[in-house]
């Protein structure tokens, strides 16, 4: 059964760094395609990067261009969403979600059907 943890959200000065981790369980990434969504209080959730099955990523978020990057271990079968020059409206708890079959990117919720927990990402002086 395929299982997300995500990790490493916290508190945060503007201008700050964070990397959230989504380790996977249960199906290898190369049959995954993995996608960083966040949700800020009243808003809906929105999708903010994927990386496909192949390696391949996609921002779906104009407001993190330049600032945030997907990436993954392989042999830690792991996704990272490294978070340079927080922003206070990047504040939201970030979830990771898992696709397969097929194991491309999307910046549709509806896309996925295996979610994490979700991780607080709190970005205030």
């Amino acid at each position: 059964q395929l299982q997300l943890v995500e990790s490493g959200g916290g508190l945060v000065q503007p201008g700050g760094s964070l990397r959230l981790s989504c380790a996977a369980s249960g199906f290898t990434l190369d049959y995954l395609a993995i996608g960083w969504f966040r949700q800020a209080p009243g808003k809906e959730r929105e999708g903010v990067l994927c990386i496909s099955s192949s390696g391949g990523s996609i921002n779906y978020a104009d407001s993190v261009k330049g600032r945030f990057t997907i990436s993954r271990d392989n042999a830690k079968n792991t996704v990272y969403l490294q978070m340079n020059s927080l922003k206070p409206e990047d504040t939201a708890v970030y979830y990771c979600a898992a696709r397969r079959a097929p194991a491309y990117c999307s910046g549709y919720v509806t896309s996925f059907a295996s979610w994490g927990q979700g991780t607080q990402v709190t970005v205030s002086s």
